[in-house]
């Protein structure tokens, strides 16, 4: 579904973002991306989304290019960053409508995700007001209905639960289950190490753009809990 061999990212000035960075994420996984503020997750997320592009390695996005088949990459996937940039002098349903426009989304499947996943996350009502009067929270629950309403098989979330109240959160993990349940998967960046093990299938770790454990998320831990591994990862263990 989402494959990253050997991503390096350095930015002008000379700072190395993201360095040899390689990891498989598969159809029907859960897969948290943990690290330090700086670490390198959103470099990385924002690189597999092709909003920026990368040194060396190469991406693929259901067996497409993110280099040379952007667009065939962004069909098939929905990118959700910590904090979403919105058009606010458009209402809620205007921005939606845009966003299935972009994607071709046919009206009848529009109009059905637009309430399936408007009433999950307690908006609809609020669908006709201004983006410019949401909360943050309300920014997020719209920006997540945006990513579904074109039924991506990946979805690339940035720090999700950020801003959701108790039962958004639980409705985006259920809505995560059922995407990744019918053949789709999720790589998501999560500072929330107790969200991260109880969902994840697998995690991976990130320290100072090095990939320092992945895999199997109980495989990993061991019976520790994942906030005991990644204290002991990102102090102890050697970066490859």
């Amino acid at each position: 579904m989402l494959k990253i061999d050997h991503l390096s990212k350095t930015y002008p000035g000379g700072k190395r973002a993201v360095q040899d960075l390689s990891l498989h994420i598969e159809p029907g996984d859960i897969y948290g991306f943990i690290g330090h503020n700086g670490a390198g997750k959103t470099t990385t997320l924002r690189c597999v989304a092709g909003i920026i592009g990368f040194d060396g390695g190469e991406i693929r996005v259901d067996g497409h290019s993110v280099a040379s088949e952007p667009l065939a990459c962004k069909r098939s996937m929905a990118y959700v960053p910590d904090n979403p940039d919105l058009y606010e002098y458009l209402t809620g349903i205007q921005y939606l409508n845009f966003i299935a426009d972009v994607f071709g989304v046919p009206e009848a499947e529009r109009t059905a995700a637009f309430k399936k996943y408007g009433d999950l996350f307690e908006l609809t009502e609020n669908l006709g007001d201004l983006i410019s009067s949401y909360s943050h929270g309300m920014k997020q629950k719209l920006t997540l209905i945006a990513a579904l309403c074109h039924n991506p098989r990946l979805l690339v979330l940035d720090e999700p639960f950020v801003g959701l109240d108790p039962l958004a959160a639980r409705m985006l993990k259920d809505v995560m289950h059922e995407l990744c349940e019918s053949g789709g998967a999720i790589f998501f960046s999560t500072h929330v190490l107790d969200v991260a093990e109880k969902l994840c299938n697998k995690v991976a770790i990130i320290r100072e753009g090095k990939l320092v454990a992945s895999g199997e998320t109980r495989a990993l831990t061991g019976g520790r809990s994942l906030e005991e591994l990644f204290l002991e990862v990102v102090e102890h263990a050697p970066a490859d």
